[in-house]
């Protein structure tokens, strides 16, 4: 369930341009709706579009892999004040690496970002991909939220479109 989750965004890179057409909020939304979770998400999430350079950082840093990739999704914390709105947490976005597997992929730049917005929004939900079962769960929400966006269904062509990303608890 979701009520509202606002999406603050942070662009810090000039490498590569934000695909036009690029909606934010009902991306995070749509997530969120097809997730059927059992408890309001509301609150805010932050949504940081960077180059290689701080990706790699990020990317050495919490997982301990070389080079950039494409999306970065850290758990936010849970207000313990009554009426303080929750931190769903924050993506972060190679908009580089967007754009290279777009190309290589054969799909447009904003149908791939919308798709690493919905798969980073269901890690912050709490949907992994560690097991099979949990990977096929989360495929289908993320096909099932892309149709219904408009997109195309994001795995058909074939498993090298697999995201490669985390969510790292802090």
């Amino acid at each position: 369930m979701s009520d509202a989750v606002k999406v603050a965004l942070q662009v810090a890179t000039s490498d590569e341009e934000i695909p036009p057409g690029a909606k934010w909020d009902a991306w995070v939304t749509a997530a969120l709706a097809g997730a059927e979770l059992d408890v309001r998400v509301t609150g805010c999430m932050t949504l940081r579009l960077v180059g290689r350079k701080e990706s790699q950082h990020l990317n050495e840093m919490y997982r301990h892999k070389l080079g950039p990739t494409n999306v970065l999704a850290f758990a936010g914390a849970k207000s313990e004040l009554p009426d303080a709105e929750d931190e769903l947490g924050d993506l972060v976005i190679c908009l580089p690496v967007v754009h290279d597997e777009a190309e290589a992929q054969g799909k447009s730049a904003l149908a791939h970002l919308a798709h690493l917005v919905v798969h980073g929004t269901l890690h912050l939900a709490g949907y992994d991909h560690d097991n099979e079962a949990a990977a096929a769960r989360m495929e289908a929400l993320e096909t099932k939220t892309m149709l219904k966006l408009g997109f195309p269904a994001p795995y058909e062509s074939d498993d090298s479109q697999r995201i490669d990303d985390t969510i790292n608890q802090g």
